[in-house]
Parts: structure tokens; sequence; C-alpha cells
């Protein structure tokens, strides 16, 4: 009878000999997000149910907060980490000298998915711990994937390509960069550079949600129940467009929209808009509840060093580049940006 494993080790080559080992067995693994202090990691291990059973074929389960903050765990099956080992690898062009390093977390589809995606295609593979610019400098690959705020802190030049999931990407990307989009129903990225990866089909409904169908998507939640509709169709929560040059664009999750005073304004344009601030070191932006406005934007600032930014100057300089009603309202002063794992700022 297959069962549920924990995998509760930092990165290194123990951790991609334990998930070889479990899956050897015919188990499946779930990765423990190392960070949590031990009571948070036995909570989540109960919540995923770790020594029962699941399906033959089950290899993953991940832990995923979803829109809700309650954590749910993914399953995915052997069939769809393949799938997207296969179709991410034909995309990425990985050939015999190619050589991947793992730094982001492994308890996370975005950092698990490159020791998986070697696994299936026998590419060389380096896992850190975590991330340490000077160990990734080091390091020797070709190819890594990286969020926004781990590219700002090494010379992107010394690999062939680095992948950038998590957050949007900074609009001065290198070269060398292919953006993703999934998340972990998706099994990572199943749209790179806004077309999606061979065998993977992308709708956008009539009230703008992006679904996807395609053979990565997860088997069902470690409770049961699957999410897709009777076609095998998986409801993103994204919100999106097609361009004109036929890529997908991405405006936001859904409940990441700003309703104000009857105007929509998605946070990640006005984020954008006040990086280029000269008193802006980091930004967050989200919608804050008022009674006359309904919602008002909310900008939720990190201020560079010896700086003191006022609502004023910001207002102006987002109606530099943007309509009024996208300039915030309300200012909020931090020491940091709250921030997933993969460099998602979380807004609620």
């Amino acid at each position: 009878m297959a069962r549920l494993i924990v995998i509760d080790r930092p990165g290194g080559p123990d951790f991609v000999d334990t998930l070889s080992e479990i899956w050897e067995a015919g188990d499946a693994a779930f990765p423990v997000d190392q960070r949590l202090p031990p009571a948070a990691r036995n909570e989540l291990c109960r919540a995923m149910r770790v020594g029962d059973e699941v399906e033959a074929g089950d290899a993953l389960v991940i832990a995923t907060s979803g829109s809700t903050g309650a954590p749910k765990g993914v399953v995915l099956t052997h069939d769809a980490v393949a799938a997207s080992a296969t179709a991410t690898s034909r995309r990425l062009d990985v050939g015999p000298d190619d050589h991947w390093l793992a730094c982001l977390p492994l308890a996370h589809v975005g950092g698990l998915s490159v020791v998986t995606r070697s696994l299936h295609t026998g590419t060389r593979l380096t896992v850190h711990a975590g991330f340490d610019a000077a160990s990734v400098m080091s390091s020797g690959a070709t190819m890594v994937s990286l969020v926004a705020t781990a590219l700002s802190r090494i010379d992107p030049s010394i690999f062939r390509t680095i992948v950038l999931g998590g957050s949007r990407p900074p609009a001065d990307r290198p070269t060398n960069t292919v953006t993703t989009y999934g998340m972990t129903e998706t099994g990572s990225g199943v749209v790179y550079e806004g077309r999606p990866l061979d065998g993977v089909e992308v709708d956008i409904g009539g009230d703008g949600e992006i679904r996807v169908r395609c053979p990565m998507l997860l088997r069902c939640y470690r409770d049961g129940v699957d999410p897709k509709d009777a076609d095998g169709w998986f409801a993103t929560g994204d919100l999106g467009e097609w361009r004109d040059d036929g890529r997908l664009h991405v405006l936001g999750r859904r409940g990441d929209l700003i309703i104000t005073g009857g105007e929509n304004v998605w946070p990640e344009a006005v984020e954008a808009a006040l990086r280029s601030h000269p008193d802006v070191a980091d930004v967050m932006v989200r919608g804050a509840e008022d009674a006359e406005w309904g919602q008002v934007v909310e900008a939720v600032v990190v201020p560079t060093a010896g700086s003191t930014p006022t609502l004023d100057a910001l207002r102006g300089h987002v109606k530099e580049h943007h309509a009024a009603h996208l300039a915030p309202k309300r200012l909020v002063v931090v020491d940091a940006v709250p921030r997933t794992a993969l460099g998602k700022p979380i807004r609620r």
C-alpha cells in the first residue's frame, strides 16, 4: 500500500536521495518547509495526512495556501511530473552539457520542479539548502530557477538560462531570462514568455479568468477534492488577456483587483510606477476599504536609505505614468514588504 512520506530535511544530495528512495518504494513524497518551527511542521504534516494512503501513481503532495491562506495539499502524479519535465526541458532546449541549480525552497513547486525535472531527464543537478548569492555564483551551473529578488543579487551573465517565476519580473531583466506562468496546481510553469508549453491548452473565459488544461495538472487536492471541471479544465483564479502577438498577459489574481469609485486598478501597474521613484526601495499595492470610494489604492512602501517618501510625491509620480485613479490615496511606510518564499507580495 502506497503512503505519503515526509521529507523533513534541507536541500542537498540527501534530499534528492530521499526523494528517489521514496519513489522507488512506490510511495509519494511531501517536502516540508524547513523554515517552519517544529510545531508548525507537525501541524502541517497532520493536515497533509502524512503516513496515510495515497493512490497508485501519486508522486508528490505539495502544500499551498492558495487564495484563502488555509493549507491545501496539491497531489501530482508521476505522469504529471514527467509531462512537466519533458515539456519544460524541450522549451528550454536542455542538453547533455547543461547543469541545473536548485536554490529556491524545495517545499514549493518552483524549487522542487528543478529537482524533479533533473531526475526525469538525467540532467546534472546541484541542490542548495537555500539562496546564497556567493554559492550561486560559484555553482558552475548553466541553468537556474530564480525569483526577481534573487536575480538582483547575482551576475546573471554566468548562466545560459535563468527561469524567472514568482512575482512579476523587472522591466529591465537580462536577455537570458525566461519568464514563466504557473502555480502549484499546474506542476510549475506551463506558459513560457507568454506562450503555452507543448500539450498545454489555455483559455480565457468570458469573465476574463484564465483556464488551463494539460497533462501537468494536479490529480486532486489531498482532501480528495478535484478542482477540474468535467472537461478537465482548471480555473486558475487569475485574470488575463491575449495580446496582439498571441502571447498571454496575466493581469493578476482576481482577488487582488482594486475597484475604487467604479474604476478597476491592478496593483502591479501601480507598483511598477512606484518602483521608479527614488524614495522607494520596495513596494506593495493593495486595496483598502473606504466608505466613500468602496476601496482606495494603498501603497505599502519600504523607503530608500535616508529618504522620507510622502503621499503627495508618490501620487504625483504615479500620475506621470497613469490615470489619476491609479494614484495611491493612502501610504504605509514599513521596514519590509511581506512576501512569500517565491517573492510574491502578501496583500491580505
